[in-house]
Formats: structure tokens, C-alpha cells, sequence
């Protein structure tokens, strides 16, 4: 019975704070798609030179909030469920167990988005200009659609993640009232036995 009594049914509050989360991150990772660096070509006043001028930095910003809030509301999901590992032993938790490896693997891939999406852009935004050739056309940005793609593995580990705690806790707290109802029919009959052999 130990391990059924730390079993605890869904919380709809967390269920809440963790589409919170996640739905801000989810806004944070669009604006960073949004606000991705541009480069323009600007000759330099000096020589016969050229250089690329990279407007603001906050696609940076943006998708590093994003990575930290993302990570924090995996760990919440995490910490809630034990990690599917050390929880009390389910009957049936195949629901659980998919939603669980789609859950992480859409959080990793999410958290690739973000890191590698923010460090490239970074590495444009770093420096005011670099020094080229005249005869620069363009600069070198951030590729269209990162950020984007993180975007959409926020949504789908969204809801793989709701899934994945839903079932999770469903399982364990059924687990758990069977388990009482058995206990409760079993002290019944042994009651009603028991009256009935009496004088």
C-alpha cells in the first residue's frame, strides 16, 4: 500500500500553470522568429571598403527566454510524474509511457531550435560590422523558420505533455482506489461472515 499512497490524482492547477508555461514560451520563440537580425551592406567612409550593419539583438534575447522557460516547465512535468521511473507501479501505463517519449523528444528537438538559433543569431548581431571586400551584396543572417520550428515543438509537447501527466496520474490514482475497494469488499465479508457464524 506505500507505494499507492504517494499516488496523487491530476492537478488542474498545475495542469494550468504548465500550459502557461509552455504557451509563453511558445510566444517568446515567435517573436524571436520575428525579430530575427537583418544585415544591410554599408561602405565605410574611410576606405573603398564594405561591411555588414546588423540591426538589434533582441531574436537573442527572446529565444533564450524561451530555452529557460520551456526547460523549467519540462522539469515541472518531470518532478510531478517522477519521472515515469521511481513513481508507484502502474497496471496500465502504455498511454503514459507514448506520451512520455513524445513529450521529451519534442522538448529536445524545441531546445535544439532555441540554442542553435539563438547562438547563430548572436554571432551575426555580435559586432557592429565585418570588414569585406567592396564588392559585398549581402550579409549573412539567421536561416527563416528556427525559431519557427521550435515554435511548433512547443505545441505539440504541449499537449504531449498534459497527455503524458493526465494518464500518469489517472492510472496511479486508479491503481490506487481499486486497491481500496478491494480492501473495502474483502472487510465486508469478513463482517458479514463473521455475524453470521456468531451466536
Amino acid at each position: 500500500m506505500g507505494g499507492f499512497a504517494t499516488s496523487r490524482p491530476a492537478s488542474i492547477g498545475l495542469c494550468a500553470f504548465l500550459s502557461f508555461l509552455n504557451l509563453f514560451a511558445f510566444l517568446l520563440a515567435v517573436g524571436a522568429e520575428r525579430r530575427r537580425s537583418t544585415g544591410k551592406v554599408v561602405p565605410d567612409e574611410y576606405d573603398d571598403r564594405s561591411y555588414c550593419l546588423y540591426d538589434t539583438d533582441a531574436s537573442t534575447v527572446y529565444g533564450v527566454s524561451a530555452l529557460f522557460v520551456l526547460l523549467l516547465q519540462q522539469a515541472i512535468v518531470t518532478a510531478a510524474t517522477r519521472c515515469l521511473c521511481f513513481g508507484p507501479a502502474l497496471s496500465s501505463r502504455s498511454c503514459a509511457v507514448a506520451a512520455f517519449v513524445l513529450s521529451w523528444t519534442t522538448f529536445l528537438i524545441a531546445e535544439a531550435c532555441l540554442i542553435g538559433g539563438s547562438a547563430r543569431n548572436a554571432k551575426h548581431t555580435k559586432y557592429l560590422g565585418y570588414y569585406m571586400k567592396h564588392d559585398l551584396v549581402s550579409c549573412a543572417t539567421l536561416r527563416k523558420g528556427v525559431f519557427a520550428a521550435a515554435a511548433a515543438m512547443m505545441l505539440i509537447n504541449l499537449v504531449a505533455s498534459l497527455v503524458y501527466y493526465w494518464s500518469y496520474s489517472k492510472a496511479a490514482t486508479g491503481g490506487f482506489m481499486k486497491h481500496q475497494n478491494e480492501v473495502g469488499v474483502g472487510m465486508t465479508d469478513y463482517g458479514l461472515d463473521k455475524g453470521v457464524s456468531g451466536p
